[in-house]
């Protein structure tokens, strides 16, 4: 069995990154995570049943599929390409 089937990934303001116990979720520390392009905006992601860190945030968007996410990141908000200047 594949285990991306079961990850799970949920998005959340910044601001609640403190209330992340990083031996629950997959990252490894604030440090380290994923930021969306303006600053605001993170994602934690697991596998199995929602963490109880996560399940606790106020600002949760998701729980996204590993399909979803990666749609949500390809977005404007999430990635940022460089402009070349020719």
């Amino acid at each position: 069995m594949d285990i991306n089937m079961e990850r799970n990934y949920m998005i959340f303001n910044v601001s609640e990154l403190p209330s992340i116990n990083f031996n629950e979720v997959l990252e490894t520390s604030s440090e380290t995570v994923r930021k969306s392009v303006n600053g605001t905006k993170t994602f934690v992601k697991w596998d199995g049943s929602t963490p109880a860190c996560v399940n606790s945030l106020t600002t949760k968007e998701g729980p996204y599929d590993s399909t979803e996410i990666l749609a949500i990141l390809n977005g404007e908000a999430w990635f940022n390409p460089i402009d070349f200047i020719s």
